[in-house]
Parts: structure tokens; sequence; C-alpha cells
């Protein structure tokens, strides 16, 4: 009696086991030319336009001007610092979805200290700055610590945890605008010190956001050698990986969660103090502007490498100020704009389904024997 032969599946998946860097990048370049291409089809279908000069209005769009590239540079930065925070908790796969709350808590002590100190020390700028960045540091820290503390003693769903976070700090937010709204009556709080600048970033060299860049700089780069090369970086990939593991390598888990989530709290909260002193001047619900869930698609993206982090948040950052562009200079509507964006991130992030896994096709197999 013959027994039946098991068909082989038209397409099989398989993880890889290894796959070097500059395969994976290569990978990653020909998803971004293939979005390009896609979207260029569809512009074309759409609206008829020439996919090239849509292109290249979406590079003037961010880069045409010295303003308009050092505001680029200005977001990129935010971004990249709101990456850098999430970058340790994510390494350990606690998931911080909670980084739009945090920034908004940072935003509120920065506002706070400019207002209620901006005259006191008002000729003295870098002592208030260094009190404003202990504040919102200290704000967004506390706001990442609790979270930590119920997962940490109690287990508690982190994602579920510090995404209800940011409601409450959206509700602390509003409270604030309306306890300082200016003028009353406007449901806003206004230009803070608009006319001493008591609290705002300094220009140096005569450009107004450099001060910015240095900041955030020197955060990525402490980030990367503090994930890579301290102890407590190490604590943080062995509780990642597993936590059985980490506890029978004598690690004490629970101390690890909670000073992990302390510094991607408090470097969030840095990040409403770049938002508030560095960019708007300013305090409202809108103050993250969703940076803290996009910066999610940069900390996954790049891997939790800070310097990989850069190159992740120029392109969504170039992407965004294209897509505006685009927009008014072509006369179309947001949804056409959005959705070549969209395309865009579809193919970046479907690329890391072929770096990690391997699709084999059913081919011909000589049996033995035959």
């Amino acid at each position: 009696m013959s027994m039946e032969k098991t068909k082989e599946p038209i397409v099989r998946i398989s993880k890889r086991a290894s796959i070097g860097a500059w395969r994976a990048w290569l990978i990653r370049i020909a998803a971004l030319f293939a979005s390009l291409v896609v979207c260029g089809v569809i512009i074309f279908g759409l609206t008829g336009l020439n996919p090239v000069a849509v292109y290249v209005a979406m590079f003037n769009g961010a880069f045409s001007t010295v303003n308009r590239t050092w505001v680029t540079v200005r977001d990129l930065m935010l971004l990249l610092c709101i990456g850098v925070g999430l970058a340790p908790a994510f390494k350990m796969r606690f998931w911080n979805i909670g980084a739009e709350g945090q920034i908004l808590v940072g935003g509120i002590a920065t506002a706070a200290c400019m207002i209620y100190l901006g005259k006191t020390l008002m000729n003295f700028q870098l002592p208030l700055l260094l009190i404003m960045i202990a504040a919102s540091a200290l704000a967004g820290a506390v706001w990442g610590l609790i979270p930590a503390i119920f997962k940490a003693r109690w287990n508690a769903n982190e994602t579920l945890f510090t995404l209800m976070m940011n409601y409450i700090a959206i509700q602390f937010t509003s409270y604030f605008v309306a306890l300082w709204e200016n003028p009353f009556g406007s449901n806003t709080v206004g230009i803070i010190n608009q006319m001493t600048k008591s609290g705002w970033f300094p220009p140096i060299f005569k450009q107004m956001y450099l001060l910015n860049v240095l900041i955030v700089v020197a955060l990525a780069a402490a980030m990367y050698l503090y994930l890579r090369y301290s102890k407590q970086g190490y604590e943080i990939a062995v509780v990642g990986e597993s936590e059985n593991t980490a506890r029978y390598a004598a690690i004490n888990v629970k101390k690890v969660v909670i000073r992990t989530m302390i510094l991607s709290g408090a470097i969030c909260g840095i990040a409403g103090f770049l938002a508030v002193a560095g960019m708007s001047h300013t305090i409202s619900t809108g103050t993250a502007g969703g940076r803290g869930f996009i910066a999610i698609i940069v900390a996954w993206l790049a891997k939790f490498n800070t310097l990989v982090m850069a190159l992740i948040s120029g392109l969504l950052v170039f992407l965004d100020k294209g897509a505006i562009q685009i927009a008014s200079q072509f006369d179309l509507n947001d949804f056409v704009s959005e959705m070549i964006m969209g395309i865009i991130l579809c193919f970046i992030l479907g690329s890391e389904f072929f770096i990690n896994f391997k699709v084999h096709f059913r081919g011909k197999h000589k049996e033995d024997g035959k």
C-alpha cells in the first residue's frame, strides 16, 4: 500500500539565521526605490503630473531655502530626541507608548519655569535654561516611573498603561492652558515671554536652532554609548531577551525596569523642553503633535541604534515636509500627499520582513534513487 506524498507548498517562509548589515541596508534602499516607483505611477494616474516634478517639489519643501533647511533640521532633532528616549525602553521590551504624555508634561514644566521664573531670572538665561531642562526631565521621569512601578510590582500591561497616561497628560495640559491663557478667554497660552524672550533658546552663530542640534546630538551619542558599552545597557539587553535569564544572571529585573523607564521618560520630557523653549515658545495639547507615536517607527526601524535613528528621523521629516509642499504647490488635497507618505512608509516597514525572513518558492526536487 503506497503512502500519499505530502505536497510541498507553493510559498514557504523561514526565519533568517543572520544577514549582513550591507545586505539589510540594500533591501531597505530597494524598498525605498520601489515605493517611489509605485508612488510615481499613482501620482501620474490620479493627477497626470510628472512624478519627477512632484519629487523635486518635495525636496524643495524641505531644503529649498536656508530657513526651510533649518526648520527641517529642527523637526528632525525633536523626533530623534523622542526616538532616543524610547530606545532603552523598547530594547528592554517595555512597550512605552506614552511618549506623547511624557513630552507634554515636560513641556508643562518648561512653560511653568518660563512663566513663573522668566522675570526673576531674565538676566540669567543659562541658569534659567538649566532649571527648565532639569524640570522637564524630572516631569518626564515621573511620568515614566508610574507605569514602571505597576509593571515591576504587579506586572501591569505597560502598553495600555502608558497609552492611558497620554490622555491624563492631555487633560493636565488643558488645565494649565486654561490657567495660563493669555489673553483671558482665548483658550491659548500665546507666545510666552515674547517681549523679553526669557527662557528662549539663544541663537548660536546666528542660528536659532543650533542649540537644539547640540542637545539632541549629545543625547543620541550618550545613549549609543550607554546601551552598547555600559553595564546598565547590558542589563537592559539581557532583560529584553529573557527575564528568566536575567534573574539567573543575578540581575534585579524590577530595578532595571524602573531605572530604564525613568531614563526613557526623562529624555522624552526633555523633548517637551525642546518643543516649548526651542521651537514654539508656547504650550498646548498639540505640542507633541503625534511625534511620540511616529518615534516608535524610528526606534523600531533603527533597531534601537540611536545613530541610525538620525537617518530614519530625517527621512520621515523629509516626507512630512514634502507632503505639505506638494499639496500646496500642485493644489492637491491632503489625502493624496498623505497617501504618498503612507505608501513609502509601508514599503520601508515591509522591507523588515525580507530582512528577517526568507521566502522560498516551490522547486523541482529529485527523489533519491531516481
